[in-house]
């Protein structure tokens, strides 16, 4: 197909939650999409009946809901190529399989596990490997050995067996991958794998490569640890005589310290979501995810596409229609892309800073309301505007605002040491009687008032300002006071100052 006919997919199995290596995946496939205004795809590979995890498949469709990856076609969109869960297919790959046996590319398998693992065991012996391979399938019990008639009978007698890839012998394999350039295998090391169960089930790699030519992929993107399989699905493509699509594998999530690939273990382990949202397994458990973390949908994306892809330019922060004009498979990395926590938190502090205050507002009032604390009449907005450029995640906000929602109760010892001389009762006292008086108690008018009583009274700047600092949040942080007290009020400010004075002791 070509480039201007662009149909992708991606395939998750419902065995647990969707790691962020899955989610760059997916988000690669739609950037690739979209520039080339072609369809993505969401098809569900739950053929593994065995690691089938309840509430899976929900939580996909959510996590990708979240991270604002859209699908043209899937389960819940429906389509012209579904059904879109693989276990609702399985009369299709019966007959496909079939077909490769009267080929002769495949051929009926009755050995046993424990057949199996006793060549195993004598091929350790020896120190040896044991692969069912055209080195040695005419001696083992299939097809090839008593003949397909012989096996046939077996079958109808209702023995076990599985259909097996018959692999070419002594071939060289040349194939293209868009990422890694030419990729070249001998035949001769690759195993015969397992196609179709008796059990009536294909195994991933003949259902994938079914569905993929039914639904008329153009290009499969997917992750290194799938380039093992791409010889047998390029040969499993010749095999039924279909053109194969084009290929790119991308660059695997490395750990932090850039030593072995990043796992779905690791998150909690280390301190950091590996998952895009919460996942609750069926026992309870929970794992973090990045939106109950505090981040940004579209910061953890922008976040995910410059691990192992960059524009060729220094631009770090992009909207995703700036990624989608932007993103080309020639420009993904063949080596890891190694995955910096730190550097997550940067992106969200990036939109944290870039997004409307009213935004953040909105994001903030929740907060505020599962804490169950009061903001009547108070501009959140403002707030934010003051405090948001220390802030990483909205959850930082109250850190960095509480002051406005709460009265100091208590005063940190460290601040009253260092700032609360023994003249400061007195000047704030004097303070408060300035700002009694004040009748339009803007920022811009307090401070005009304020700073002229201090130099009128010849008052050392800094102290006055570290003690009323103190007075007002109960501590040496905050905004610009003036923009503090014009939040809270006239009324909030005295009673304030009065409870400096009767309680802050040195």
């Amino acid at each position: 197909m070509s480039i201007n006919n662009v149909r992708v997919r991606f395939a998750p199995s419902p065995t647990g939650p969707l790691h962020i290596g899955g989610v760059r995946t997916a988000l690669y496939n739609y950037l690739f999409a979209r520039k080339h205004g072609g369809t993505m795809i969401l098809r569900v590979e739950d053929t593994d009946e065995t690691r089938f995890v309840e509430g899976a498949q929900e939580y996909i469709i959510d996590a990708f809901k979240w991270c604002g990856i859209e699908f043209d076609e899937s389960p819940e969109k429906g389509g012209n190529y579904g059904p879109y869960i693989q276990s609702q297919r399985k009369d299709i790959y019966s007959e496909y399989a079939e077909k490769l046996v009267e080929s002769g590319n495949a051929y009926y398998a009755f050995d046993t596990a424990e057949e199996l693992t006793k060549f195993r065991s004598e091929a350790e012996a020896n120190k040896e490997t044991f692969t069912y391979s055209s080195a040695n399938r005419k001696s083992l019990n299939n097809s090839e050995n008593i003949g397909i008639e012989a096996a046939k009978e077996r079958i109808a007698n209702g023995e076990v067996y599985v259909l097996r890839f018959k692999t070419p012998e002594n071939e060289e394999l040349v194939m293209h991958d868009i990422v890694r350039g030419e990729v070249r295998v001998q035949t001769s090391t690759l195993d015969d794998k397992v196609l179709f169960k008796s059990s009536g089930m294909p195994t991933y790699h003949l259902a994938n490569i079914i569905d993929d030519h039914l639904m008329e992929i153009s290009h499969v993107i997917r992750g290194e640890e799938w380039l093992p399989s791409m010889p047998l699905h390029i040969m499993l493509y010749r095999a039924f005589g279909w053109d194969a699509p084009e290929f790119a594998h991308l660059p695997l999530l490395l750990k932090p310290t850039g030593n072995g690939k990043l796992s779905k273990r690791d998150g909690d382990k280390l301190g950091f979501p590996v998952f895009p949202t919460q996942w609750i397994n069926p026992e309870g458990e929970k794992s973090m995810g990045y939106r109950e973390e505090g981040y940004f949908a579209d910061a953890f994306i922008n976040m995910l596409a410059l691990l192992g892809w960059n524009a060729g330019t220094e631009q770090e922060i992009f909207s995703m229609e700036e990624l989608i004009e932007a993103f080309s498979l020639e420009r993904v990395n063949k080596s890891g892309a190694r995955f910096d926590p730190e550097k997550a938190k940067w992106f969200n502090h990036q939109y944290m800073i870039n997004n409307s205050d009213e935004f953040i507002a909105e994001e903030f009032a929740k907060i505020l309301d599962n804490k169950g604390i009061s903001y009547k009449n108070l501009p959140l907005a403002k707030i934010v505007s003051l405090v948001k450029d220390r802030a990483n995640f909205t959850n930082d906000i109250y850190d960095q605002s509480y002051f406005f929602f709460e009265t100091p109760t208590e005063y940190d010892a460290k601040t009253v040491k260092k700032r609360w001389k023994e003249d400061a009762p007195i000047m704030m006292a004097d303070l408060k009687t300035i700002l009694q008086n004040v009748k339009d108690f803007s920022s811009e008018n307090t401070e005009t008032v304020v700073k002229a009583w201090i130099e009128a009274k010849e008052l050392p700047m800094g102290k006055v300002m570290n003690a009323f600092r103190l007075s007002i949040v109960g501590a040496g942080k905050g905004p610009h006071m003036f923009d503090i007290i014009s939040i809270i009020g006239k009324d909030e400010t005295l009673l304030r100052l009065q409870n400096a004075i009767d309680n802050i002791k040195r």
